[in-house]
């Protein structure tokens, strides 16, 4: 049994491009639920969870560039593409060139790795009747393939075999958040039962084998998918979202110290880092294949955030000033990189954890739960939403929230606009910029737009996140595309964005019954970048 499961140890290892964690082995848990003697099955869990981790957001360069610096990342108007090469290609374009847009539902990337780590801890759990790895990977497992469906809708779950096989029957977007529902209550339980419960250190980059924190992210992972389909399931989101608020269920993630992200990165450097560099020019300070986007710099600029110097790189356009920071549009004709280069880069470290989930975007959910739905979240929106705004400060270690929340309608310009110093891609319309301070007498579209606007910047880095969002709420408004840089063919509407990836060119020949079902039976519509999902607002 041990040998079978070391050699699933090293294939894992080996598809997902990071190193297993072998350090400190007598530290390993060996005894349900407390630390003592190591076995060869707790070495083996302490690898197979850190290559699970790996798999919400991988380590691996080439993955992480196209999810969320070629794909999410323009999506939501975060990064824009400044590779003149990539013009025939680009997702940010809206071209739905397959081996750009496939690689979340690749038969040999994310899944396969996903599951057969799972089907080991599964194993091990058989021979130590202990279930705290499991519960553990469950809501790793919930948080890796939510990401999936958000992006392309219908996929294959319930059926997945500990092979992490996808050539099986497409289940709808509905059952598969019902799922997602039933395994998150069920681990977030498990763990609440074994108070005393822990995982050894090296076992867990992101938590440090803190159990009780795998516990607030469970429940508000639970919060962040019960708001997700708030629009159409109001009272099964109201269920499930309340029953993560409830304070005898395990809390929240309230503070910072309980942010989920992988601190997994030193000698391994943070893909993000090292794919927002490629072909950067030696003299070259402001990044390579991707630059921060005119929609979040705009943003930022109207409101005076201090937070722009912790997010990007000063433009070369100019070191003081308006043009300061100065983003790249996205959904355009990508200019040469000698132009490109000017604009201002993203501002992130070798070191840098990758982001899962923030103290700051749990408050802004209660806040809309108070605010929007009616939903009992112990707590008044106003409150929540202040707290997500001074949570969302405080992580990144600038002052001056209380200033930034107090600034209505009179102390700001009213509008965005963008003028690109190249006067190539200049926006001559205008986006209303919604105050900051609260107003209890707003309308219900006034808040949840203050709402969301706040917490799409606070959740920077968190790429299909907040194309989530934009996609069921539509707020924050962003850039439009170019007439010229939307490359649809007019399939996907410039304002709008794209909703959704078509479904991998594979699964028309390997899955080709099962995908043409989901396509028939599942999808609003057709399989391409406009179709909107199942919990989306729709035009």
């Amino acid at each position: 049994m041990k040998t079978k499961i070391v050699n699933y140890l090293i294939a894992g290892a080996v598809a997902i491009g990071a190193a297993a964690c072998t350090d400190n082995y007598g530290e390993i848990n060996s005894n349900p639920y407390q630390p003592g003697d190591l076995t060869a099955d707790d070495y083996v869990v302490g690898s197979v969870m850190n290559n699970m981790a790996g798999c919400v957001v991988s380590p691996d360069v080439n993955t992480t560039q196209f999810t969320e610096c070629l794909m999410a990342g323009p999506f939501c108007g975060y990064y824009a593409d400044s590779n003149e090469g990539f013009n025939d290609r680009a997702l940010s374009r809206f071209i739905p060139r397959d081996d750009w847009g496939n690689v979340l539902l690749r038969s040999d990337r994310i899944i396969p790795v996903l599951y057969s780590n799972l089907a080991i801890v599964q194993d091990v759990v058989k021979d130590t009747h202990d279930s705290i790895p499991l519960a553990v990977a469950t809501v790793i497992k919930v948080a890796t393939m939510s990401r999936v469906t958000d992006a392309y809708g219908p996929i294959p779950y319930t059926k997945i075999g500990k092979d992490g096989k996808i050539s099986i029957p497409y289940d709808s977007q509905e059952a598969v958040y019902d799922k997602f529902f039933e395994e998150l209550t069920w681990a977030t339980t498990f763990m609440r039962q074994h108070p005393g419960a822990a995982l050894t250190a090296s076992a867990d980059y992101v938590y440090s084998g803190d159990i009780s924190k795998w516990i607030r992210f469970g429940n508000s992972l639970k919060l962040r998918l019960a708001m997700r389909i708030s629009n159409v399931a109001p009272d099964k989101a109201k269920k499930f979202a309340e029953e993560a608020v409830a304070p005898a269920n395990g809390g929240l993630i309230e503070n910072n110290s309980q942010n989920a992200q992988w601190n997994y990165f030193g000698a391994t450097q943070n893909p993000l880092y090292v794919a927002s560099r490629y072909n950067q020019a030696a003299d070259c300070k402001t990044g390579g294949d991707s630059h921060a986007a005119a929609d979040l710099i705009c943003y930022m600029n109207g409101y005076n955030d201090a937070r722009r110097s912790k997010y990007f790189v000063p433009s070369e356009w100019a070191t003081s000033g308006p043009q300061t920071y100065v983003g790249l549009r996205h959904g355009i004709v990508i200019p040469a990189n000698s132009v490109t280069r000017k604009y201002s880069g993203i501002n992130v470290a070798p070191s840098d954890p990758l982001q899962w989930m923030n103290a700051a975007e749990v408050a802004f959910l209660r806040a809309e739960g108070a605010a929007i739905h009616g939903f009992e979240m112990g707590g008044d929106a106003k409150k929540f939403y202040e707290d997500g705004i001074k949570l969302s400060f405080e992580q990144y270690g600038v002052d001056g929230a209380q200033e930034y929340m107090a600034q209505g309608a009179d102390a700001l310009p009213g509008t965005i606009t963008y003028k690109d110093p190249a006067n190539i891609n200049t926006f001559n319309g205008a986006i209303k910029l919604i105050p900051v301070k609260w107003d209890e007498g707003a309308t219900p579209d006034e808040k949840l737009e203050r709402i969301m606007v706040q917490k799409w910047i606070a959740n920077w880095q968190n790429a299909n996140e907040a194309w989530a969002e934009i996609r069921r709420t539509g707020f924050p408004v962003l850039l439009p595309a170019t007439g010229d840089g939307n490359a649809s063919g007019g399939i996907v509407d410039s304002q709008r964005g794209p909703r959704r990836l078509p479904y991998p060119l594979d699964e028309y020949t390997s899955n080709a019954a099962n995908v043409q079902q989901a396509v028939s039976e599942y999808l609003a519509g057709p399989d391409n970048m406009a179709t909107d999902l199942w919990w989306a607002k729709k035009k």
